[in-house]
């Protein structure tokens, strides 16, 4: 990335009382986080962000669900981060109640590979 300026997510004050700032690796991840705990139709300028992710957790778990959440994941990736990242790899699970997402991704300005393991339980 250039030398834009990245405000952390979430959203905080720094120990000198501004806007917190983040580095390029920890923003690319907060964007995939955006993207990922994001609803469709949360967004009023943008009801098509968003990965469904959330609806997921709370619904009947099964390798179906986790199948379908991983292409929709796949496509959000794609579609919103596809000029930053490059998905390598994209895991969904479903174990009993818990629903786990791992995902490895290069990322294009620096070309570092980078990876998220997110898990979800309804209990």
């Amino acid at each position: 990335m250039d030398s834009a300026i990245n405000i952390d997510f979430p959203f905080a004050f720094d120990r000198r009382g501004r806007t917190a700032l983040t580095d390029d690796d920890d923003h690319v991840r907060d964007m995939i986080e955006q993207l990922l705990f994001t609803r469709p139709g949360e967004r009023v300028n943008r009801p098509d962000f968003g990965s469904g992710l959330l609806q997921m957790v709370f619904a009947p778990n099964s390798p179906e669900i986790a199948a379908a959440l991983q292409f929709t994941l796949q496509a959000a990736l794609q579609r919103y981060l596809g000029d930053v990242i490059n998905v390598g790899s994209l895991e969904v699970t479903s174990d009993d109640a818990t629903l786990q997402v791992d995902l490895s991704y290069t990322v294009l300005a620096t070309g570092d590979v980078r990876t998220a393991s997110i898990r979800g339980s309804a209990t």
